[in-house]
């Protein structure tokens, strides 16, 4: 049966390697930098403000907000939420994330066309994510039970174009949080938030490690894609139906 065979078991296990792998390394690399006191003292919030200031972005909000990572810029209300051990904390790790964020901010000042692209599809891709992957289930078991394959395959193959919206969604959002990433670096820097090759070093392990968690999801978002891409005939010419 398409529901689990050999496929989605390879899809399954990789997708796990990768999504568990990526996760493991952010945690530790968090927990490790997160002890680490930041030579210039300042908070996160602080940080991210003075980095706002400093390229002439003003109108953006900073406020904490619950969770643990849970830390985000909203474009929609122009606000850093960031949560509280990088709101107030001052180690290495909360300077990294909150100007990370705040790189978002520059980007969304800038005119940065991947951030405006993304934000563009949020709602599609939150409905491809959530119900893509059910459309297509529907599909292919409604096309099987029915005797009527072209009416099942309708609606996979609306699933399967919500979805793949959702897989361009996370291979967008590949450069922007790289962009946001490296501009955290060098403003770090050059503003003098960091003092030396061991504070710089903290903080691109905390925010490269970061990176890898949205390298995982673009890889497991293509992967799934591949594999529906499969069952519906699309590659290899198998169709499940």
């Amino acid at each position: 049966m398409f529901f689990f065979d050999s496929l989605s078991l390879t899809v399954f296990v990789v997708s796990l390697i990768l999504s568990g792998g990526a996760q493991l390394l952010v945690s530790r690399a968090y927990r490790k930098y997160r002890e680490v006191p930041a030579s210039s003292g300042l908070t996160g919030a602080q940080a991210a403000e003075r980095m706002l200031r400093a390229n002439g972005v003003a109108g953006i909000g900073i406020e904490p907000v619950d969770g643990m990572l849970s830390d985000h810029y909203d474009p929609t209300h122009k606000v850093l939420r960031l949560s509280p051990d990088v709101y107030a904390g001052r180690s290495l790790a909360a300077l990294g994330i909150a100007c990370h964020e705040a790189g978002h901010a520059l980007q969304h000042a800038r005119g940065y066309t991947p951030l405006f692209l993304r934000t563009a599809m949020v709602p599609v891709a939150a409905f491809g994510t959530n119900m893509g992957y059910f459309f297509m289930l529907i599909g292919l078991m409604l096309g099987a039970a029915s005797g009527v394959p072209g009416i099942g395959r309708t609606i996979a193959m609306i699933g399967f174009g919500t979805f793949l919206v959702a897989v361009l969604f996370s291979i967008v959002t590949l450069p922007v949080e790289f962009d946001a990433s490296r501009r955290a670096k060098r403003q770090l820097v050059e503003l003098g938030f960091l003092s030396g090759p061991g504070e710089t070093s903290g903080v691109a392990s905390v925010l490269n490690a970061a990176a890898l968690t949205y390298v995982a999801a673009a890889i497991t978002s293509l992967l799934l894609l591949v594999e529906w891409a499969i069952r519906l005939g699309l590659l290899g010419g198998r169709s499940e139906e």
